[in-house]
Order: C-alpha cells, then structure tokens, then sequence
C-alpha cells in the first residue's frame, strides 16, 4: 500500500501545492481542515480515493490524533496572519505545532515538515513571529528529526500579497505602503512544496531551512514590478511606522468592537513585523541544500496578475493591435 501523508491546513496557500506534489509522487494524501466541505477542490490532485479532505481542529488533541492514525508523514502548514476568536496565535501557531509534533511523536510518526516563516524568533516583539518561533521549538521538542521550512513572503496564483495591493490599484492613483523600505525575497510557493516534498520523500538534513527567490528587494520595488506588470501607472507612498501603528491600532480595535466582523486592513502586529527585513540569513540553510533552483517572480506574476491590467485579458490584444499597419 502507498504510504500516507496527513498535511494540517493542506487546503491552504501553500498546503495545496504540498498535497497536489505529494499525490504525484504516489502518497496517499489526508488534508485536515476546520472545513472539509470547503477543500473539495483537493481531491482531483489525484486519482479517486487518493486525496481526501477530512476534519480537525488542531486545538484538540483527539481531533489532531484521529486524523494523524496510520499516517507515515505529517507537515504542518497551519498559520494566521491575525487572531481571530479562539484561534489566537498562542493556540494557532505555538500551541498547535507543537501539539501536532508530540501526537507525532506518540503515534511513531517517521517524518514532520513544519512550514514557519522568516523571522520567527522567540525573543521578538511580534507575536506573530514569536509564536512562530515556539511553534519550531515545540516541534523540535517532540520531533528532533523534523524539517522545518521558514519561508520569506511567498507568491503565486492565490497569494494574498501580490493579489491584494494589484486590487487595490484599482481604488484610485495612489498605493499606500507600510514600510517601503522594508526587504523582501519572494518564494514561488511551488518550490516551498517542492522543499517540503524533497524533505518527506529523501534523506535530507534535519533542521531549519530559510527559503528565499533569486532577488532581494524592497517593498517598493516589488510594487514597481507588479504595476509594470498590471500595466498601470500608480504613486507608491510610504505611510511612517508611527502613523502606520496608530491605523494599526484603530483597525484592531474596529475588529475587536465588532466581533470580527469588520476585518483589520492592517493591525499593529503586522506594522511590528514590517520593520524588519524579511530575507535569508547568510549562514542558513537553504534551496542550495536541497539542490533547488528557485523560480524568479518576474516569470510567474504575468500568468495570474493579468487580469488586474486595465483590459484584462484583452490587454496583450489590444497592445498588439496597435502595432498593425493600416
């Protein structure tokens, strides 16, 4: 029988490439999601039987355990970017990583692949990154042979980066940013998958890997090549830390009066990551380690920003069209 890999928060950004390269290299593939009904999309990844979405809360440990029986591998996607009720990054993050590694540990699980971020620091002012922190020292607690993948900002077809600012050219001339000045080394979230599959189907070193693009660049840079590529001509302007973390504030605050109902364009816990480069460190394992070439950004945003440009589909047309000799 093929083996099984349970994927926590396989639906997700990254978790779907996990779970869609794991099915073609032959796994059985259990992705465990808070809404299974909202996951069905996993199951053509692979042949009938062979993905299946199924329920959990990785708040609970029996909940965690039942969907983990039988399984060979686990990777552990499960990560918020605010908290969110119950689900706090305490819960989410620290609680629920290790929680995942020591049921693990209990059930002989053989392999864990832990998808962090860079930055995570136990010692940092943000909770974000703190708790990401812990969650990596949980796992290794439990599973000291587990790979963990700490990712710079990630991108691709359903990322809530690039998506997100090229929507918002869309409201007006100007684009705001927090931290213009900020680095960045976009991920093509393909070779995330392709790191975390590498790590659960060979024999490679355990331990922390930093996962980084070909290109470092600032926050504004990144915004000059996504409007180049949507074809619209924007002013990026900078908001100032001080200013950032005062809206920062009041969005937390609008979220918690209402009960979550009106979402935080930005809270004050991401302004405290977005004064810290976001890259590579020097001495870190990385691609290199694994023998990955990284994908570049510029090859990738054309085949899922276009539909930003101010004629959608119909842009390269329209440009092409320009060209013919009446």
């Amino acid at each position: 029988m093929s083996k099984l890999v349970t994927i926590y928060g396989g639906s997700g950004f990254v978790g779907r490439y996990i779970a869609r390269r794991m099915a073609k290299a032959g796994w059985r593939v259990r992705v465990a999601v808070r809404r299974p009904n909202e996951a069905i999309f996993v199951k053509p990844y692979g042949v009938v039987g062979q993905v299946e979405p199924v329920l959990c809360n990785i708040r609970d440990d029996t909940s965690v355990g039942q969907v983990m029986a039988g399984a060979d591998a686990v990777v552990n996607c499960v990560g918020i970017l605010a908290a969110n009720g119950k689900n706090t990054f305490e819960a989410v993050q620290s609680e629920g990583a290790g929680r995942i590694a020591r049921i693990a540990a209990a059930q002989g699980v053989s392999k864990m692949v832990q998808i962090s971020a860079i930055g995570a620091d136990v010692d940092s002012e943000s909770d974000y990154a703190r708790t990401k922190g812990l969650g990596e020292q949980a796992v290794l607690e439990h599973m000291p042979d587990a790979v963990i993948l700490r990712p710079s900002i990630v991108f691709g077809a359903e990322d809530e980066f690039f998506n997100r600012f090229a929507s918002m050219t869309r409201l007006g001339p100007v684009l705001p940013v927090v931290g213009a000045d900020t680095l960045f080394q976009p991920v093509y979230v393909d070779d995330v998958a392709k790191a975390a599959e590498l790590a659960l189907t060979t024999d490679v070193t355990p331990g922390i890997y930093e996962l980084g693009g070909p290109d470092v660049r600032d926050f504004r840079s990144l915004m000059a090549t996504m409007l180049d590529v949507i074809r619209r001509r924007r002013m990026v302007v900078n908001i100032p830390f001080p200013m950032a973390a005062l809206m920062g504030f009041g969005f937390d605050m609008a979220n918690t009066l209402s009960l979550g109902l009106v979402p935080a364009q930005i809270t004050r816990d991401q302004v405290r990551n977005l004064r810290n480069d976001n890259v590579v460190a020097e001495d870190a394992m990385g691609f290199a380690a694994l023998g990955i070439e990284p994908v570049a950004l510029e090859t990738v945003l054309p085949d899922y920003l276009w539909r930003f440009r101010p004629s959608g589909q119909y842009d390269a047309i329209k440009e092409s069209a320009k060209n013919l000799k009446a």
